[in-house]
């Protein structure tokens, strides 16, 4: 008769146990109130796989024979609430119950992004499982959207909204961002305030600190899966999500880590607690994995200026680098796809990736013009092999010049192959500025690989990329080694010949648009009143949209045989509230197209009626005296 006491005694008991462990707090609090001062401090007495996850599925469906959930599982406890991390989760249905188990991947979004069930989707198909997590509460899945509105619903609890869905809750912490839920809520800050962790500055009331634990809880999350191999885990993010990344890559059950545009630039903080704890450089120096820093060249986020120091400071041997040019923030397939390459190297044994190029800079040359040489690792068919150089920017700018990194113009350097050595000449228009300096080497993939971009968008790639560690040089060096400016100015800006397009970019390579930061060099600074006159032969009537820098000329072109002239001035080019641009001082960029969108609403210009245009001679005209 005194058994089902006992039994109910066990189970009072073990409701009691786990109430106190909902309630008790997943950090430790601080001793004596001082802050953790380093990384070890700062990570200590956190286990990301004490808790328990909870999971909890809020939908489920199939697509195209994989497996998706939209879920959440527990964070932790802060400050005694239970915080809660929504999630897009994928696999290849062929894998459940299967004995043989997948590679798991992690996928970080950025700001303003969402967790998207397009990365899963695309993943499994080239066998991974995928968890995509919602740190800042967003996610798009079919019939699970949650926009900023529904997160604000959430935050409400507005439950009764047929817009209303669950989605990651911080509980007394704030994670959020774009929008935070606390004004002021601002990830590089450790400053106290009500939604923090610690009453006083401390690293742990960092948004990135609350989103690498997140990080390493859905790695826990990953791991348990019986779809997943526990010992092939990769990670990957883009923006924010890069630094996440590199912040989550530290634990040792990452295999592979593919940060991109991010995680190599967080190094200017004013805090001195925060460079100390949550800098960049200070989770690089414990990375012991592979990994690949997808780099374009402008990028204002992750600068090509820090990545040497970022390869300097890993503990790993294996990695590269992928750095598209004149890109900010966006790339194209043959540059995204390496964070696939990469982990179908480490995480399935099914890709062997070509070694970084070898490259030697000459500063000593008979006519006094610098020089590149390009060693490539020729294990895979080389496509081509592009040098890119710049004397844009400054050597050690500050957060506040992201605009000159989103514009700097890279000249493309033509390099003439001799044996095994490619060399490119380097000519220069001044030695009072540094010089920057990179190889390209493109190689053919055997067959074409698709995936989900920097932001979700389908590609398939036919070619990839491997570059070589970004070299500078100081004018000092310049000088010291008696280099000599021999570029000229020049009123041709483009002639449209040879490989022209290297200096230009676009994110968009099915289309003829293009774009260039040529405007914003020196060598082409338009004369004052000049006019910038360009030849058009276009096959049917058109509209082309002339852009710089936010204003846009419309031309109407008659179509045709007979290349048509165009000459624009400055008050020919609006923005989107109808000002004209001013002059052509300071100018950064020009594209030539079809169309532009101002915003949402607005567009200038239409579809493009007919074959793609040809142009020559872009150029500033001097204007006619009368």
């Amino acid at each position: 008769m005194k058994q089902p006491l006992i039994i109910f005694v066990l189970v009072l008991a073990s409701i009691g146990s786990l109430r106190a462990a909902d309630t008790k707090d997943t950090l430790p609090t601080l001793q004596d109130g001082s802050a953790p001062r380093c990384f070890e401090e700062l990570w200590a007495g956190f286990d990301p796989r004490a808790e328990p996850l909870e999971v909890e599925a809020l939908k489920e469906w199939e697509e195209d024979g994989v497996v998706l959930r939209v879920i959440r599982f527990r964070i932790g406890v802060f400050k005694g609430r239970k915080a809660n991390l929504a999630a897009v989760y994928g696999f290849p249905k062929s894998a459940a119950g299967n004995e043989v188990k997948l590679p798991g991947l992690l996928q970080i979004h950025g700001g303003g992004q969402y967790a998207d069930h397009r990365a899963c989707l695309m993943n499994a198909k080239r066998g991974y499982a995928t968890v995509s997590i919602a740190w800042a509460g967003r996610i798009s899945a079919p019939g699970y959207r949650v926009t900023p509105r529904e997160v604000k619903l959430f935050w409400e609890g507005k439950a009764d909204d047929p817009a209303y869905r669950l989605t990651t809750d911080w509980g007394a912490v704030d994670g959020y961002h774009a929008p935070g839920r606390n004004p002021g809520n601002v990830f590089p800050s450790v400053k106290t305030a009500a939604w923090t962790l610690d009453a006083v500055e401390s690293p742990r009331n960092s948004g990135w600190f609350l989103c690498a634990f997140a990080a390493r809880r859905a790695l826990t999350f990953l791991e348990r899966q019986p779809e997943v191999d526990p010992d092939r885990l990769g990670v990957y993010g883009h923006s924010m999500g890069g630094k996440l990344t590199v912040m989550a890559a530290v634990d040792g059950r990452v295999k592979a880590a593919a940060p991109s545009c991010g995680g190599i630039s967080d190094r200017r903080n004013r805090s001195p607690l925060y460079r100390a704890t949550l800098g960049d450089d200070v989770s690089l120096k414990r990375i012991s994995c592979p990994i690949i820093f997808l780099s374009p060249a402008n990028d204002f986020h992750g600068r090509i200026d820090d990545l040497p120091k970022a390869v300097a400071e890993i503990s790993t041997s294996q990695w590269r680098v992928t750095c598209s040019p004149h890109h900010n923030h966006q790339d194209t397939p043959p540059y995204e796809v390496a964070t696939m390459l990469w982990m179908d190297q480490h995480l399935r044994k099914q890709f062997s990736f070509p070694q970084t190029p070898e490259t030697t800079l000459s500063l000593r040359a008979d006519d006094s013009v610098p020089s590149l040489s390009v060693r490539p690792d020729r294990s895979k068919p080389v496509l081509s092999i592009d040098v890119f150089y710049t004397q844009h920017g400054s050597a050690d700018a500050p957060v506040e010049e992201r605009q000159d990194a989103k514009h700097r113009f890279w000249r493309h350097a033509a390099a003439m192959k001799a044996g095994g050595l490619w060399t490119a000449r380097l000519p220069l228009y001044s030695t009072d500025r540094p010089l920057w300096v990179y190889a390209n080497v493109a190689y053919r993939l055997t067959e074409p690989v698709s995936g989900a971009g920097y932001y979700y968008g389908a590609y398939t790639a036919r070619s990839f990329n491997v570059s070589s560690v970004l070299k500078t040089v100081t004018p000092k060096e310049l000088r010291e080694a008696s280099v000599r400016p021999t570029l000229k100015p020049s009123l041709v800006i483009e002639d449209f010949e040879g490989d022209w397009e290297k200096e230009w970019f676009t994110y968009k390579p099915d289309e003829w648009a293009r774009s260039t930061h040529k405007v914003g060099d020196p060598v082409w600074k338009a004369p004052a009143g000049a006019a910038l006159a360009v030849d058009v032969l276009a096959a049917e009537r058109n509209t082309l949209v002339v852009v710089i820098d936010g204003h846009a000329a419309e031309v109407q072109l008659a179509g045709g045989k007979r290349w048509q002239p165009i000459r624009l001035s400055p008050g020919d080019f609006r923005d989107k509230g109808g000002k004209t641009l001013a002059s052509w001082r300071n100018i950064r960029q020009l594209k030539l197209g079809a169309s532009e969108r101002f915003g949402h609403k607005q567009t200038v210009g239409g579809k493009w009626e007919g074959a793609a245009p040809r142009f020559r001679n872009l150029r500033w005209q001097a204007t006619k005296s009368p």
